[in-house]
């Protein structure tokens, strides 16, 4: 999709043909621009003309020079418009009636060539005589080094952009397109008068447009088209008549899911072109909106990458090992794998495939392979490529190595093959675009090893084996060979037991191989129970298999046992070892960290991991990541049942898991402090005796918050029912930005609700009271208003029942946020006030600043502008003084509405600004997406459409605080936009949008949309 993009060349700057890009590009991104927007890099000191190689010139922006880092005065603007114009000609000489032209077209002063030449003389004062030269009546700039001119550094830049491009590289190209757009510095030879430089204004503004066209389409083919809606509303603001920007939205807003939008900019398109030029759309925009009318399914995704013609005579390799002549079993792989690569060949297949056979030493990973290969191998008739890439060795084989055997293989001569990775990558690529290749990569290391090594297009296909499960290489159809789909393993079920008896039990036997875990000697076991016994029936051993304390002694039939087979490897544990073992299969949870991992045992990290390490090497426990590791269920299990009979005594049991939810608590409670210093909600928590983590920065506290949040929520329900409840729940109210930040909502609210019962079941008012000021924190972030409202009413009920200061205050808080949502306005400043004098009284100054910042918000509802702007300002302050980090930004955020409900739009943006910086800063998704919609809306009351629509469009991609409530109020404010924008038909696509999430959730909102929608409505 779209073509290359060039300067236009009549009679504007052309693209040099010899000049190397080496040459012209500054060394490095940050050494592009020197001071002032200046193009950067410094004089050879060895060249001769060491004034010409200093020189560097900006014409895409203000006209400037430099020498070196020194700016230097280029005169008036008729002086700056003459140094453009010969800047522009490329080292050609202008004659002096050409200058003039230049300057002043058909009407030059009386003067005008006694102008030319003062202007001539000062700049080559300035420049220097071996650089601005005199010749045949005119005057040519000369001597510049390589890249000295911003535009040609653009140009060179823009070139090989085209080449990366045509290579099937469009990361890298769309990196260079970036790097040139990021040259302009505002409009183009700004402020200089003349025909010339307003031609040359014009061209060069157009040439940029196509840029960045281009990029936007490079966007589209690599998935990022819900990135590119925003942009491109933009864009079609500011340039309503350009077709292409109006296909290219089209095209994103369809594969965001979005047909119905997608469908009426094309609808405002054809009315404005109608209006405007008494003109149709250009076919290709109507073909498009054919296609999207079809759904057709080649738009759903991006195409395959421009690439070169492959080879005349390319070279067929035929690289797969022998295959073992008596391989049996794993029937159901074999089938499951050999589907995948079929889909990589089928006439439909839009994209390549790529299996990844994971799994411990010696399970057969490569024999099961090479035999799919194998058998697979009169589907790719273009060959076979083969590698074993020792990723359990010392020396894993590197990437760019394996890359140049390929490209040998496949009849590349040597002198062809690049030097880096990524242009090996990508050539790689070319070379396999049109072909149909298997490519079995052998003992992989990790996913990073494996990704430059996949051939990227449609009719080739992968095979990956590894002793890892490669989560993370994208698009990888995933086997474990110790682990059967669901699918694979009802299969296998049935098969034993006979399908007369699953068929009318189909549930139960889903229930029976998921307690099995999935693993083929379990559910042979439990099959060939049941086929034994005609009178049971597959809900009988369902029930059986579902006590988890007698699940590993049900599996077992004659000489099988599952158990049998970890005993074996629990035997030969060392005591110490065999302690770990025992006390980690406790901890609920996909995995465990390493530090946790010490929490639970009591050891220094050190010995924690060797001991885990030798758990790994016989194959009782995986490592899933370094310094993270994982159980089988039913290996979890075992060891759970090892914990009850062996451990000594018996109390160490609790001992463990004491330990481990202190570890927890302690650490969220570091985290919560350095993001909210001063907030003396930490120092409310239930004492802890286990430490925990400390932290140098936020950033590592953030990172270990969201990467321990599903172990962490899992260590909360365990102490339900248990002594350590209090604790649990205070966990979880300090690991809060798991529910507000977006990042684990869904799993922190059935935690809460899990936590919430129990508390009601042990009769603890405190603990109650506190779950339920947490469960109205997430109805509110989810926008369940309602909800909410009983939520923070039973939760003061509590708190004052319990003697909970704390609970009390921040329910006050909620109620008053509550009230927000539903326009009482003054029962929100009571509320505020409360909570308010309740903070105060605790000392808790972050509680305080943020109750200020909301009682903001109530005078702003009741109409009084003054007080809202004196109460945020006066939060903001509180914010300040406290030295808060990441709720600094809710100080900016409410003084930025209370700002643009006064009308002082400007300030408003700035505070904005500095709370999205900190917002992003802190991962703060939804709240980020909120503040996008509140710029938004300062744009709107600033009469600023396009700008509101673009931010509008950053809102709904990142989603905000208040759930479909807001979301419907984003859709409604980007309507408007767009309505003022001339998109009607788009902006009543998401009005009517607006209307069903209004009217879903019961909102009041739903009336001002249903006024939008009358006219249509009555039309």
């Amino acid at each position: 999709m779209g073509g290359e993009a060039r300067v236009p060349e009549d009679g504007g700057p052309r693209v040099p043909e010899q000049r190397s890009p080496r040459d012209a590009r500054p060394p490095a991104p940050d050494a592009a621009r020197g001071p002032n927007g200046a193009p950067g890099g410094k004089p050879d000191a060895g060249d001769a003309d060491a004034d010409a190689a200093g020189l560097r010139f900006s014409v895409l922006g203000p006209v400037r020079a430099w020498r070196g880092t020194e700016p230097l005065p280029t005169g008036s603007p008729q002086q700056r418009a003459l140094l453009a114009a010969l800047l522009l000609r490329e080292g050609r000489t202008a004659t002096a009636s050409e200058l003039i032209d230049a300057l002043w077209g058909d009407e030059p002063p009386s003067q005008a060539l006694a102008a030319v030449r003062t202007y001539a003389s000062r700049l080559r004062k300035v420049l220097s005589a071996d650089v601005l030269v005199s010749e045949s009546g005119g005057y040519a700039i000369r001597s510049l080094a390589g890249g000295a001119l911003d535009l040609a550094v653009a140009q060179d830049l823009a070139a090989d952009a085209e080449k990366a491009k045509n290579s099937g590289d469009l990361s890298h190209a769309r990196q260079l397109l970036n790097q040139a757009l990021g040259l302009w510095d505002g409009e183009v030879l700004a402020s200089l008068p003349g025909p010339y430089a307003e031609t040359q204004r014009a061209r060069l503004d157009e040439w940029r447009l196509q840029l960045v066209e281009t990029r936007l389409d490079m966007d589209l083919e690599q998935g990022c088209h819900a990135e590119a809606v925003s942009e491109l509303t933009a864009l079609t603001a500011a340039h309503p008549l350009r077709e292409r920007l109006r296909e290219l939205l089209m095209l994103a807003l369809y594969r965001s899911g979005r047909q119905a939008e997608a469908l009426a900019v094309y609808a405002d398109t054809r009315r404005l072109l109608a209006d405007e030029l008494g003109v149709d759309p250009r076919p290709g925009l109507r073909e498009l909106q054919q296609r999207i009318l079809q759904a057709d399914p080649a738009l759903a995704e991006p195409s395959a990458p421009l690439a070169p013609e492959p080879a005349a005579s390319p070279v067929r390799p035929a690289q797969l090992p022998a295959t073992v002549p008596d391989f049996t079993g794993r029937a159901s792989f074999v089938s499951e794998l050999s589907e995948v690569l079929s889909a990589a060949t089928a006439a439909e297949g839009q994209v390549m495939a790529v299996s990844a056979l994971a799994g411990i030493g010696g399970v057969g990973k490569t024999t099961l392979a090479v035999h799919v290969a194998h058998q697979a191998r009169n589907a790719f008739p273009d060959g076979q490529l083969y590698i074993d890439l020792q990723g359990t060795g010392p020396r894993p084989a590197e990437p760019e190595t394996v890359l140049g055997s390929f490209l040998r293989a496949l009849g590349t001569a040597d002198s062809a093959i690049p030097d880096s990775l990524a242009e090996r990558a990508a050539l790689y690529r070319s070379v396999l675009d049109g072909r149909r290749v298997l490519v079995l990569l052998d003992n992989a290391r990790d996913a990073a090893q494996v990704r430059p090594l996949l051939p990227g297009t449609a009719g080739c296909a992968a095979l990956v084996t590894a002793r890892t499960r490669m989560v993370d290489l994208a698009g990888a159809h995933l086997v474990d060979l110790d682990v059967m789909s669901p699918d694979e393993a009802l299969r296998l079920f049935t098969k034993i037991v006979g399908a007369e008896r699953v068929a009318a039990e189909r549930k139960a036997a889903l229930d029976v191989v998921a307690a099995c875990g999935f693993l083929p000697l379990a559910i042979r076991i439990a099959a060939s129970r049941l086929a034994a016994r005609r009178t049971w029936t597959v809900s009988v051993l369902a029930t059986k298999l579902a006590d988890e304390r007698r699940r590993l002694d049900e599996l077992q039939a004659g000489d099988l046992a599952v158990k049998a087979t970890f005993e074996l490897g629990y035997g030969q544990l060392e005591p110490a070892q065999a302690r770990a073992f025992r006390l980690l299969g406790l901890a609920d949870g996909p995995d465990i960290s390493l530090a946790a991992a010490s929490a639970v045992l009591d050891l220094p990290s050190v010995d924690t991991e060797d001991l885990l390490e030798i758990l790994v090497d016989t194959s009782l426990l995986e490592s899933a990541a370094p310094g993270r590791y994982r159980f089988h269920d039913l290996v979890r299990l075992y060891a759970r049942a090892c914990a009850e009979r062996d451990e000594q005594p018996p109390a160490e049991r609790e001992a463990a898991m004491s330990r481990l939810l202190d570890f927890y608590l302690a650490t969220a409670a570091e985290v919560y402090a350095i993001e909210r210093p001063r907030d003396q909600l930490v120092d409310d928590l239930e004492a802890t005796e286990y430490p925990g983590l400390r932290f140098t920065d936020g950033s590592a506290a953030l990172d270990w918050l969201y990467t321990e949040s599903a172990p962490l929520l899992s260590c909360v329900r365990q102490a339900a029912g248990s002594t350590r409840l209090r604790r649990a729940v205070d966990l979880l109210w300090a690991a809060r930005d798991l529910g507000e930040s977006g990042a684990s909502s869904h799993l922190y609210e059935m935690t809460a609700k899990a936590m919430f019962e129990a508390s009601r079941a042990a009769g603890d008012i405190r603990a109650e009271g506190r779950v339920r000021a947490i469960l109205t924190n997430v109805l509110l972030v989810s926008g369940r208003i309602r909800q909410a409202e009983e939520e923070a009413r039973l939760t003061m009920e509590c708190a004052s029942a319990a003697g909970d200061p704390t609970a009390t205050t921040w329910a006050a808080q909620g109620r008053g946020v509550i009230a927000l949502h539903e326009h009482r306005y003054d029962d929100g400043k009571l509320f505020f006030d409360q909570a308010i004098e309740g903070f105060r009284a605790a000392g808790n100054g972050l509680g305080e600043a943020t109750a200020l910042c909301n009682l903001s918000r109530a005078y702003m509802g009741m109409g009084n502008t003054a007080k809202a702007v004196e109460f945020a300002q006066r939060g903001l302050a509180v914010h300040i003084e406290v030295g808060s980090t990441m709720r600094l930004a809710n100080g900016h955020y409410a003084l930025g509405v209370a700002l643009t409900a006064a009308g002082r739009h400007a300030e408003a943006l700035t505070q904005f600004s500095e709370a999205l910086t900190i917002f992003q800063e802190h991962r703060q998704r939804l709240w980020a997406g909120t503040t996008h919609f509140r710029i938004a809306q300062a744009h709107a009351v600033a009469h600023r459409p396009a700008q509101a629509a673009q931010h509008a469009e950053q809102a709904l991609a990142l989603e905000c605080i208040g759930g479909d409530r807001t979301r419907g109020n984003v859709l409604t404010l980007l309507g408007r936009a767009l309505s003022t924008l001339g998109q009607v038909d788009r902006a009543r696509a998401c009005w009517r949008e607006a209307l069903n999430l209004h009217e879903e959730s019961g909102a009041p909102e739903a009336e001002e949309v249903r006024a939008l929608l009358a006219p249509a409505t009555a039309a």
